[in-house]
């Protein structure tokens, strides 16, 4: 029975709410016959006539359409739990208050008060109304013997017949669960079991539940066996970590695989539509998959228009300087979105134009040299692969009774040509032999790879010269015997060579190269080592901390949006037949092969400083910054990792050591321990015996984990995606696909190449239907939000109630603002190469702060595109 409260003394509340969002692309099911234009125009014209007489409207629809019921933190009922207040309903709306955010609404709420009720630690939320809304925050004035106290929400609210229960929120505060106001613990153990659910059904749009299931929704074998793909999860041939189940209907041909979504369930406080710019970056690419792509298959295939091939490097360029003339109708059915706007020009001219990419800026030829090639192993799109060379040959990890003799087969006196007088034991022992080695992670896919490309498993080999630059001395080449796999590898090295015919092939072995890392990237560094090892870190936290618990607070704003756009990414991007399988190499092979990969993955090695170490491109020395001697003192990535690394792990720290006195405390905390259980037993089941999984014993194993988390879901993917366009716009730079091999001299293919150098390349590499799918989703992914939330700051200033934990935050703060001028100067000194190469781009991924759109620098909270 609620508790009724006494005439009297009232608490004046004010609800921070936003209306549904008319722009949300969730809502959208489907494009009408106007197109993405049309969808629009009919949307806000909704809007208009539902929003258009502000105050009065908005008092008349949401007024006493939405109660709230307090409930007691100091006062008890016969049960020992908090009282319950008695159902109060939203008032009037309130235009003008000060604080609000963008397109945010308030409206005043008044509560009868008691001195017996105490003081209110949570409330019972409860909507009569047909839509769902936003709830950002509630706030109570005058609180006797307390003063303000806010409750900070953020989360959808729908009627409440779609909820088994009421819904719950919390006061600010951090509290434990040993912590917690035995008056209260019925409630935070309510709240956690409504996250979790039971398991079963198919979740709808409004449930708020988080539960696991394996990748088995990216195929759809009821379309035929070419769209069928293994069940990535669940087994020791296909590990990989758990993503959000929704429960969907299985296949007809296959009832382990579930049937591919028309739009992708993710907990409804998941999706995008916080009226934040960011929907329109990810309904872009919904977008392009739906309408834009097949319009631009249909005009690379109208062989009258243009054929799939680019005759020139200058035509490559004409994508930036002139732009691709389109059909006349062809514009007025792309959507003119925000995200779209700077490639679909709509200013008379029909043309199809993307922005210039940084690495062509200032140079249209430097980044051929040899020089540039090297360099962005170190300070490009994916600086975190190449490792010193610590034994030679390399050998190969694959099993040798499966794949023969795999181990390299380049020798001392073909190395020797170009290690500047020195021996290769020499340069071993003196830490300057580097490999970029893709051989393993290739080899055991290239037969089937090379069915519908051609391509091979690279190892290239690099020195470290005395001006402090790499330069790659030796590139091999390999492919699967013609006799079987049991034979092992026939592998061909290239020279470099500045002259001739030669000099055409070893540009032509360095393209096969990046073919190899722009995919090994796109799928690993990228997809599995951020978006995909993070979200059972997301959903494990969701389950098992309260939204009082430290560690959420800590934790929340790093998953912000990333089991969104790991959703879209399985329904566009990573799906059978999507944009990955189009535009790059390994085609319907992709993203098995990052589950090989996987196996491999190592929690504890997530971290940046065991990462170098593994790599040996650091050495640990105690007396050194970090306690690491890096091997390349000029390595940009390393050099602002470390720095933010360093922040992160400072900042965790500090907060930890506010709410953990001792290991003790980290072992009897029950819902951090059922937490990391959880996360290593279910959200990474694959992998959950591996004997590295910190066991969650001690305070240095909780600032190990949360430290490696936040990193991984703001720094290492900051590195890794928002240069994607800046080096990988320009497709000569970074190919995706290869479509033949080197040619042999006596062929017609090695005439063609002597006589026409360019169209020999082109002809190996991405072709243009190919590279307008891929700059096209590049060009989005590597954009900003309007009102992204960068690293050391926060979406609400009240996120805690803690001024302790403010106050750190705010040390924090001011270190990253500190380093981001270190980088500043950094790249303002002319010795460090490394930092802008002959392309003159500044290394900037790690700059802490940036603005909305394409700029080449920042670091947000989460993986949110």
């Amino acid at each position: 029975m609620s508790f009724l409260f006494n005439k009297g003394q009232k608490i004046k509340g004010t609800v921070v709410l936003m209306p549904k969002n008319v722009l949300d692309f969730n809502t959208i099911s489907s494009i009408p016959n106007g197109g993405v234009a049309g969808a629009f125009d009919g949307l806000l014209g909704t809007a208009t006539d539902l929003l258009g007489h502000a105050v009065d409207d908005l008092t008349a629809i949401f007024s006493r359409q939405i109660s709230l019921k307090l409930i007691s933190a100091t006062k008890t009922d016969a049960n020992g739990n908090g009282k319950i207040g008695k159902e109060t309903y939203v008032e009037n709306h309130l235009p003008t208050l000060p604080t609000l955010g963008a397109r945010q609404e308030a409206f005043d709420i008044h509560f009868d008060y008691d001195a017996e009720f105490g003081i209110p630690a949570a409330f019972y939320l409860r909507s009569y109304m047909q839509t769902e809304f936003f709830l950002v925050s509630v706030t109570l004035e005058d609180v006797p013997n307390h003063g303000t106290i806010h409750f900070v929400c953020n989360s959808w609210v729908y009627n409440f017949k779609n909820y088994k229960k009421d819904r719950i929120f919390f006061i600010n505060n951090v509290l434990l669960p040993s912590e917690t106001p035995a008056s209260l613990l019925k409630y935070r153990k309510e709240e956690l079991q409504n996250l979790r659910g039971d398991g079963t059904g198919e979740r709808k749009e409004y449930d708020r539940i988080y539960d696991y299931d394996v990748y088995n929704d990216l195929g759809n074998p009821d379309r035929g066996e070419k769209y069928s793909r293994p069940i990535l999860g669940g087994s020791s041939t296909h590990p990989y970590p758990r993503r959000v189940r929704t429960g969907r209907k299985p296949t007809k041909k296959d009832p382990k695989s579930e049937t591919p979504p028309t739009e992708t369930y993710v907990p409804r406080d998941e999706n995008f539509g916080h009226l934040k710019s960011s929907d329109f970056l990810i309904y872009g690419i919904k977008s392009l998959s739906q309408n834009v792509l097949p319009l631009f298959e249909s005009l690379i295939f109208d062989l009258d228009f243009t054929p799939n091939e680019f005759d020139s490097f200058d035509e490559v360029r004409e994508l930036y300087e002139g732009g691709v003339k389109l059909p006349t109708d062809m514009l007025s059915k792309i959507s003119p979105l925000p995200a779209l706007k700077e490639i679909f020009r709509t200013d008379g001219e029909q043309t199809l134009k993307f922005p210039p990419p940084h690495v062509i800026r200032v140079s249209k030829s430097a980044w051929m040299t040899d020089e540039e090639f090297a360099r962005e192993m170190l300070a490009g799109v994916n600086p975190c692969v190449i490792r010193r060379l610590q034994e030679f040959p390399p050998q190969s990890t694959l099993d040798a009774t499966i794949y023969g003799d795999q181990n390299s087969k380049v020798s001392k006196q073909e190395m020797e040509t170009n290690l500047d007088g020195l021996t290769v034991e020499q340069a071993l022992n003196g830490n300057r032999l580097f490999i970029l080695d893709y051989h393993d992670a290739f080899m055991p896919y290239l037969e089937r790879i090379n069915k519908i490309a051609k391509a091979y498993a690279t190892r290239t080999f690099l020195f470290l010269s005395d001006n402090a630059k790499l330069k790659p001395v030796a590139i091999e080449l390999s492919l699967p015997h013609p006799s079987g796999d049991q034979y092992g590898a026939v592998s061909k090295v290239i020279l470099p060579a500045s002259e001739g015919v030669e000099s055409t092939i070893w540009l032509l072995a360095k393209a096969h190269v990046i073919v190899n890392d722009s995919c090994y990237h796109q799928l690993m560094s990228h997809w599995l080592n951020t978006h995909a090892v993070i979200e059972p870190f997301a959903i494990a936290t969701n389950r098992n901390l309260s939204v009082l618990h430290p560690i959420s607070k800590l934790l929340h704003p790093h998953y912000r949006d990333t089991i969104n756009i790991n959703g879209l990414a399985r329904q566009a991007l990573i799906n059978a037949g999507g944009i990955i399988e189009q535009s790059f190499l390994p085609g319907p092979n992709s993203i098995e092969m990052s589950s090989a990969v996987y196996k491999n993955w190592v929690f504890t090695d997530q971290a940046l400083p065991a990462d170098l170490v593994k790599r040996g491109l650091a050495i640990q020395d105690p007396s050194s910054p970090y306690g690491l001697n890096l091997v390349i003192k000029d390595y940009p990535y390393a050099v602002d990792g470390l720095e933010i690394w360093d922040a992160i792990k400072t900042w965790v720290q500090d907060y930890v050591s506010l709410y953990y006195p001792s290991d003790e405390a980290v072992k009897k905390d029950s819902e951090l321990q059922a937490w990391w259980k959880e996360a290593v037993e279910r959200g990474h089941e694959d992998l959950k015996d591996k004997p590295w999984w910190p066991k969650m014993q001690s305070i240095q194993e909780l600032i190990q984990c949360c430290s490696i988390i936040i990193w991984t879901a703001s720094a290492l993917h900051a590195a890794v995606n928002f240069g994607q366009y800046p080096y990988g716009g320009y497709i000569l730079n970074r190919p995706t696909l290869s479509r033949r091999l080197i040619p042999e001299k006596g062929t017609k293919d090695y005439d063609e190449m002597v006589k026409n150098p360019q169209k020999a390349y082109l002809g190996t590499i991405t072709p243009k239907y190919q590279t307008l799918v891929d700059l096209s989703v590049i060009e989005i992914l590597s954009r900003h939000a309007s009102d992204e939330v960068y690293l050391g700051q926060r979406d609400n200033p009240n996120w805690t109630s803690d001024s302790r934990a403010i106050q750190a935050f705010n040390k924090f703060g001011s270190k990253l603002a500190e380093i981001e001028g270190k980088i500043q100067e950094r790249n303002k000194d002319s010795s460090l190469s490394n930092r802008f190469g002959p392309v003159e781009v500044p290394y900037t991924l790690l700059v802490p702060s940036s603005t909305e759109g394409l700029t080449f620098r920042g670091i947000p909270n989460s993986i949110s595109i």
